[in-house]
């Protein structure tokens, strides 16, 4: 069976060249968006602590893709299925901000988040039907190996919280899995808004367990608070567009796009200084990375002689 007949069994359209090049671009917006928003909650962390920050992402966040969304395409059409990745979204939220609080660089934290991409391409081939060919293989294993020179035993990533991060991670690749199947179902609104509503209850269940500080937190932090939950918005949005038009094994390696971004602003931030381990790895993903994209503007102009 041919990987376009194994698309449409899942009711999935088969994406043009074209096309993933245009999900490429949106979720390089994503990203951007998004490490925005995570350099906010980081920010924000120590004043109103990991379950506050998730109800408040989840409160501003549903309210945000209310407004751009004028309230349309928001209802739910895989009730399970958005039931599920939400929850399982949540704990993976929930993860990276305990580890933030703890005191883990955001750029480490992103070089961990790297090995999703290779997790993504395995898990597209049984959960999706997508065929990758020797190119993408070569060049995610390539992105793969610089995160396993990141992640060496022994070295600045290993501490307490990386198993829970690498747990996380496999986590938030079958997420992003599910985000290419619920777009047979459910738009970009529907997947964002039930995605911001879960954190609600998510995050009043972990009360107990991540109190928030007596003090009220400060104008500056409720700012914060408010950007982070808008740029969730924006970014879901985005993103679920993205895995609508795209291949997971085309988007897959930009999940490395973050490790640049979050590198430039932790260190004007926090003065996050990263070890020349990670910086080295960050050069081999992002370079396997762009050469994905370069394969995909390859198969676009193939497109256009073939008419």
């Amino acid at each position: 069976m041919s990987d376009d007949a194994r698309l449409r069994i899942r009711g999935l359209t088969v994406p043009t060249g074209a096309e993933s090049v245009r999900g490429i671009l949106l979720i390089l917006s994503a990203y951007l968006v998004i490490t925005g928003a995570d350099v906010a909650v980081k920010w924000a962390l120590p004043e109103v602590g990991v379950a506050m920050s998730m109800i408040a992402r989840g409160v501003v966040g549903a309210l945000a893709v209310l407004a751009i969304t004028r309230g349309r395409g928001i209802a739910p059409g895989n009730v399970r299925l958005l039931t599920v990745r939400g929850v399982l979204h949540c704990g993976v939220s929930a993860t990276w901000y305990w580890a933030w609080l703890s005191g883990m660089a955001l750029v480490d934290s992103y070089a961990i988040a790297a090995a999703a991409p290779l997790l993504m391409t395995l898990l597209a081939i049984p959960m999706l039907g997508e065929r990758v060919g020797w190119r993408r293989w070569t060049s995610t294993a390539i992105g793969f190996a610089g995160v396993l020179f990141m992640l060496q035993p022994g070295g600045d990533l290993w501490r307490f919280e990386t198993g829970f991060l690498l747990v996380a991670v496999v986590a938030m690749a079958v997420t992003r899995i599910w985000t290419r199947l619920l777009s047979a179902t459910d738009g970009p609104a529907s997947v964002a808004f039930w995605l911001m509503v879960a954190h609600i209850p998510m995050g009043i269940l972990l009360l107990p367990a991540f109190p928030p500080p007596d003090a009220m937190p400060s104008v500056g932090v409720m700012a914060a608070l408010v950007f982070f939950g808008v740029a969730n918005a924006i970014a879901h949005l985005l993103f679920a567009r993205a895995f609508a038009l795209a291949p997971v094994s085309a988007l897959a390696p930009y999940e490395y796009s973050p490790l640049l971004i979050g590198g430039i602003l932790g260190f004007l931030i926090w003065v996050e200084i990263p070890a020349w381990t990670t910086v080295g790895g960050a050069v081999i993903v992002i370079i396997a990375g762009l050469y994905n994209l370069h394969r995909e503007r390859v198969r676009r102009a193939a497109e256009r002689r073939d008419g």
